[in-house]
């Protein structure tokens, strides 16, 4: 059978509730390998609330999908402060990525509660501005960047993740909206250990199959490249 964009493997797939230090509560799903432990887990921050992201932004809900199955990950979703779902609403009101540090910190004590296996943080849009800025956890053992506007977070940031040492790789739609390959080579050049692999054709909000492909392969490829390159069937 042919992977499609609507294709979803057998996986195990749990709602969640994440609790902030704040105080709020935040609604998500982890989906988990069916029959097997992972070996390494992806935790997702999405694009930005306020222009249509949430937890089932589609690249992000075909990671959770097919990855359990096709790459042995875990896939933790989760819908930040204010921000509605099918799976529902999380508690509290959009804070333009400052009450937001709340919200990733709560996902990777989840993860590190539960013992999820060698974390990385999947930043998209938005998520990647939520990664450089709040993501410096010994817990992390690198991110992935989808799309970075690199608006948000600033060279302050790029410099602290510098500090952080862990790898960071951006993937970097040819044509997005706002910060495109040879700019991002610029930006992320303060980062010793920052990759940018420039996507060819690609836009911001990584429409269509060809590209969700090349999203999850360059994921998987850092994650657990065992599994690299994933089959197009199953």
């Amino acid at each position: 059978m042919e992977i499609r964009a609507s294709t979803v493997l057998p996986a195990r797939r749990e709602p969640i509730e994440l609790h902030t230090g704040d105080g709020l509560t935040l609604v998500g799903e982890l989906a988990l390998p069916q029959d097997r432990p992972p070996v390494a887990t992806l935790v997702t921050l999405h694009p930005l609330p306020t222009h249509g992201g949430f937890m089932d932004s589609h690249v992000f809900k075909k990671a959770a999908n097919r990855l359990p199955a096709l790459a042995d990950l875990a896939v933790l979703r989760f819908n930040t402060r204010g921000t509605s779902s099918e799976r529902g609403t999380s508690e509290g009101t959009f804070d333009g990525g400052q009450g937001e540090r709340f919200d990733v910190s709560a996902a990777l004590e989840y993860a590190e509660y539960h013992d999820l296996p060698h974390v990385w943080v999947v930043g998209w849009s938005f998520g990647t501005e939520l990664t450089l800025k709040w993501a410096h956890d010994p817990l992390v053992e690198g991110a992935i960047l989808l799309s970075p506007p690199l608006h948000r977070a600033t060279d302050d940031d790029l410099d602290a993740w510098a500090r952080f040492g862990r790898p960071l790789t951006a993937l970097v739609p040819e044509f997005d909206d706002y910060l495109r390959p040879e700019e991002a080579r610029r930006r992320f050049a303060r980062v010793p250990q920052a990759e940018v692999v420039g996507v060819d054709g690609a836009k911001h909000l990584w429409v269509g199959e060809p590209y969700v492909r090349i999203a999850l392969n360059e994921i998987v490829k850092r994650v657990n490249p065992e599994a690299w390159p994933l089959p197009t069937e199953v």
